[in-house]
């Protein structure tokens, strides 16, 4: 039995969220679910993202930040920074959890996601000594009144060399740091990265993984820079460019060099989020391998490349808007 998650809302109404889809809620009106909040709440608030392995919230507001509750915690998303990529999230791997602006919890009328079923992928950890440090998290500590009256102190999350140490390992191996705090059945795990399928650098990740997503074993070669810059051009229907790509040296050298780009900042992302041991070099074999196996690309995300509003998305990011 696979995972299934749905949200549900103050009212009652559920929406599911099947894996591979994303459902971004807020005031409305440019959103998939629109909230009827006051402005504590985002226009365009947060995104719930399902994968393989459950369910990640994510906010996407540049201006309010989201909270997260659940069995003794809560926990707070900060506001999205300007780079237009949410570097935060929490993950749901199984049970219930709610979320919402702080005046939704406080005031009883949050969302709320329900991941169900059993993940037969990489197992998850649990408990340990992983629950307290995530370096990639926001890293003041925050006290946060609950609905009782009673303060209590959010997590720290401290950047400790020691504890970063432990943690590469065990990512190395999981995909995830365990971040549940007597959360019962609701594992609250932090994702350590997270790229938006609505971004020029996934469609760049998904190109360079795919002959690996195709094929388990590995023993097809991974494409380099140009062949990455190739396939964004046949991805993005912008066929009457790939003369020009084979013939102009000029044109070929530009935009590979964008794609190096866009393949520098991934290998920065890994190594930032600690998925890769600091004495390891990061090929590309060992960056795609990395990206694979936490999760961050998937087999199921070869969909997209046959998905003809999300080509069309990605024609406008690379054509469109430079």
């Amino acid at each position: 039995m696979s995972l299934s998650a749905h949200v549900t809302t103050a009212s009652g109404q559920k929406i599911a969220v099947p894996e591979g889809r994303q459902l971004i809620f807020g005031r409305g009106p440019e959103v998939d679910l629109v909230i009827p909040a006051g402005r504590g709440l985002s226009r365009r608030a947060g995104v719930v993202t399902s994968m393989p392995a459950g369910i990640w919230i994510a906010n996407i507001s540049r201006t309010h930040a989201l909270y997260v509750e659940g069995d003794g915690y809560r926990i707070r998303l900060p506001r999205m920074e300007d780079d237009g990529e949410p570097a935060d999230g929490w993950f749901v791997h199984l049970g219930t959890v709610y979320f919402g602006s702080r005046t939704m919890l406080d005031e009883g009328h949050p969302l709320a996601v329900t991941v169900t079923g059993r993940y037969d992928g990489v197992p998850l950890p649990r408990g340990g000594g992983l629950t307290d440090v995530a370096e990639w998290a926001e890293p003041e500590p925050e006290r946060v009144e609950w609905t009782d009256g009673e303060e209590k102190d959010r997590v720290r999350l401290s950047q400790r060399t020691a504890a970063r140490e432990q943690l590469s390992a065990a990512w190395t191996t999981t995909g995830l740091a365990d971040r549940g705090r007597g959360a019962g059945d609701a594992e609250g795990t932090l994702l350590p990265l997270y790229l938006d399928p609505m971004t020029k650098l996934f469609l760049v990740a998904l190109i360079w993984c795919r002959p690996w997503l195709l094929d388990p074993s590995a023993t097809r070669p991974l494409p380099r820079t140009p062949e990455i810059a190739r396939g964004a051009l046949e991805v993005t229907g912008a066929y009457h460019e790939l003369d020009r790509f084979d013939a102009d040296p000029e044109f070929r050298d530009l935009l590979s060099a964008r794609v190096a780009e866009h393949i520098k900042v991934l290998r920065r992302k890994i190594t930032d989020r600690g998925l890769a041991p600091a004495d390891v070099r990061l090929s590309d074999e060992v960056a795609v391998r990395i990206l694979i196996d936490h999760g961050i690309i998937t087999s199921a995300d070869l969909g997209r490349l046959e998905d003809p509003a999300w080509r069309s998305r990605q024609e406008d990011l690379w054509w469109t808007q430079g």
